[in-house]
C-alpha cells in the first residue's frame, strides 16, 4: 500500500505541473503575437534604411564614409549578446552563449574581445565564468522601447569613435517562427558599404550633400539596427519558451498516463492477493 501511496503522490506531482507548463504556455502564446507583431512591422522599416545606407556609402570615397565607417586594424572587439532574462525557453540561451564564445575562440582569438550583455543570462553566465563584461542591460526588456534601446547603442557609437573599439558585433536570435531561431552574428560597426554589384547607381541630385546624408542617417540607422535585433531576439524568446512548455506539457501527460497505468496494475495486483488471502483463510476454516 505505501507503494501506491508513492505512486498517487508522484501523479499528483506531474498534474500540479502539466498545469503550471500549460499556463506558462498560454502566456508565452499571448506575449509572442505581441512581439511578433513588433519585429514584423520593424523589419521592413530597418533593412530598406540600412539598405540605403549602404548604398549611399558604396558610392562615397573611403575617406568620406565617416567616422563610423573607419576600417581600423582589429585588436579590441565588443560582442553584444541578447539573451532573455528568464530561463525556460530550451537552448534559446545557451546557443547565443555558444555562439559567442565560438567568437572569441575561433575569429577574434588574436583580439581583446569585451562583452556588452543584454538580458540576465548572458550577464550571469560570462561574469561567472571569468569572460570581460564591461556593462549589462538586463532591464531594457522590462520597458522595451526604441528610446532605451537607443541609448545603448549612442554609447556603443561613442566608444568606437573614441577608438575603445575597432569592430563591434552582434550576436542574437533572429525570429523566424515559433518554434525556430536563426542564431545571427551581425556587423555593427564599422558601417560596411554594399558590395552589391546590382544596387542603384542612377544619376541623382542630392540636398544636401550626399556626405551630410550619410553622416544623418548612419546614427539613425545603427540605433534601428540595434532596436530591431533586440526586437527580434524578444520574439524568439517567447516562441522558443511556448514551444519548450508545449513539449514540456506533452511531456508530463504522457508520464501521467504511464503513472496512471502503473497505479492501476499495482492496484489491481494488490487487491488480488488480498482476494487469495481471504480464499485461503476461509479454506484453512472450512479444513
Amino acid at each position: 500500500m505505501a507503494n501506491l501511496k508513492e505512486i498517487r503522490s508522484r501523479i499528483t506531482s506531474v498534474g500540479s505541473t502539466m498545469q503550471i507548463t500549460s499556463a506558462m504556455k498560454m502566456v508565452s502564446a499571448a506575449k509572442l503575437k505581441r512581439a511578433q507583431d513588433a519585429i514584423i512591422q520593424m523589419r521592413p522599416y530597418a533593412n530598406k534604411l540600412t539598405e540605403l545606407l549602404e548604398n549611399l556609402s558604396a558610392s562615397l570615397d573611403s575617406s568620406d564614409g565617416g567616422v563610423y565607417s573607419q576600417e581600423r586594424e582589429i585588436k579590441n572587439v565588443l560582442l553584444v549578446t541578447v539573451t532573455s532574462n528568464r530561463g525556460l525557453c530550451g537552448g534559446f540561451n545557451a546557443y547565443i552563449m555558444k555562439r559567442a564564445k565560438a567568437l572569441i575562440n575561433e575569429d577574434y582569438a588574436n583580439a581583446n574581445v569585451s562583452i556588452l550583455s543584454i538580458g540576465k543570462k548572458s550577464s550571469e553566465h560570462f561574469s561567472k565564468n571569468g569572460f570581460n563584461v564591461v556593462s549589462t542591460h538586463d532591464a531594457l526588456f522590462g520597458d522595451l522601447t526604441f528610446d532605451n534601446v537607443a541609448k545603448v547603442a549612442v554609447g556603443i557609437m561613442e566608444q568606437f569613435v573614441e577608438g575603445d573599439y575597432d569592430k563591434v558585433v552582434l550576436v542574437y536570435n533572429q525570429f523566424k517562427n515559433a518554434a525556430t531561431q536563426i542564431i545571427q552574428a551581425e556587423n555593427f560597426l564599422p558601417v560596411q558599404a554594399t558590395e552589391n554589384e546590382g544596387a542603384s547607381t542612377g544619376d541623382y541630385i542630392f540636398e544636401p550633400t550626399k556626405q551630410e546624408i550619410v553622416e544623418e542617417l548612419t546614427p539613425k540607422s545603427l540605433k534601428t539596427q540595434l532596436f530591431k535585433a533586440v526586437l527580434d531576439s524578444h520574439a524568439a524568446e517567447h516562441g522558443a519558451r511556448m514551444t519548450a512548455m508545449h513539449k514540456a506539457t506533452d511531456n508530463a501527460s504522457e508520464l501521467k498516463k504511464q503513472l496512471t497505468l502503473t497505479y492501476n496494475k499495482a492496484r489491481q495486483a494488490a487487491i488480488t492477493g488480498e482476494i487469495l488471502e481471504i480464499v485461503g483463510g476461509a479454506e484453512a476454516l472450512n479444513g
